[in-house]
């Protein structure tokens, strides 16, 4: 990955948090890594300000970028990719890994607008990817060979923890870790609002919160035990937490997920047929 040059295309929060990790480590020269953006040039010379990387205003008019790419990244709203993609198609070298981060467009589709000289690659990272902690799926298309799943991979490992997965599963990947960061903050809001009520100030019931919430996440990286089986760790027979759970229970919070991912999941599936079908 080293020696690649990757252009990225859209300059919003993830292609930042990319050009973060990859310039953080090294992982790629600065001036190897090219961004460009349709409008907002300020967005440009910050990127170039914080970073040292290359900056093109216009890609369509200084196409040696594209044709000097190995890997470019499609860091744009999903109803514009596709259009996108095809007009890359002329400049796009062969054996380039073209890497989408947009939800709902599968493979087959940009393989359309791009031919069986590129490698497609399709990606869902999240949120976290701003602090470099990204939950973040892959999938391949057809055009991909080893080489182009193994530089896909290192250079979306720069935002966090990878997980390759077959693309008829990116659907529910988005409604579980694509959408995830919202599930706990929403959660982590009804606490704060609780601990409030109990006579805790906002700072120390944030404070408390936070850690809580990290601590549980680091107990079950570094133990590997199962949620159910630190959940029992924890819960005392007739204790505070089995109080705190059986109100759980009893207002269905487990149905309550299972119908919030599949109204997720649901909805990618919808908007990945709406954007299509617009074409």
């Amino acid at each position: 990955m080293k020696d690649c040059n990757i252009l990225l295309i859209g300059a919003g929060s993830i292609a930042k948090a990319m050009i973060r990790g990859l310039t953080a480590g090294r992982a790629v020269e600065r001036e190897r890594i090219t961004v460009t953006n349709r409008s907002r040039r300020e967005q440009l010379l910050a990127l170039r300000e914080m970073y040292g990387v290359r900056t093109v205003d216009d890609i369509w008019a200084q196409t040696d970028a594209i044709q000097a790419a190995d890997i470019v990244v499609l860091a744009v709203k999903p109803h514009d990719l596709l259009a996108v993609a095809g007009r890359l198609r002329p400049f796009l070298k062969k054996g380039a890994v073209l890497l989408s981060l947009a939800a709902g467009i599968g493979t087959d589709a940009i393989e359309k607008q791009v031919g069986a000289r590129v490698a497609v690659v399709r990606a869902m990272p999240n949120t976290a990817c701003a602090v470099l902690e990204s939950a973040t799926a892959v999938c391949f298309g057809r055009t991909c060979n080893a080489e182009a799943m193994d530089l896909a991979c290192d250079v979306l490992a720069q935002l966090g923890e990878v997980s390759i997965v077959d693309e008829h599963e990116m659907d529910a990947v988005t409604g579980v870790s694509g959408s995830g960061p919202a599930y706990f903050y929403y959660m982590v809001e009804a606490l704060q609002q609780a601990a409030e009520a109990q006579g805790l100030s906002a700072e120390t019931a944030r404070r408390l919160i936070l850690q809580t919430l990290f601590g549980a996440g680091k107990m079950m990286q570094e133990t590997g035990l199962e949620a159910s089986e630190l959940r029992r760790q924890v819960t005392s027979p007739n204790g505070t937490t089995m109080a705190g759970l059986q109100v759980l229970e009893q207002a269905g919070f487990s149905q309550v997920m299972h119908s919030v991912v599949d109204a997720a999941t649901r909805r990618s599936r919808e908007m990945g047929l709406e954007l299509q079908s617009a074409e």
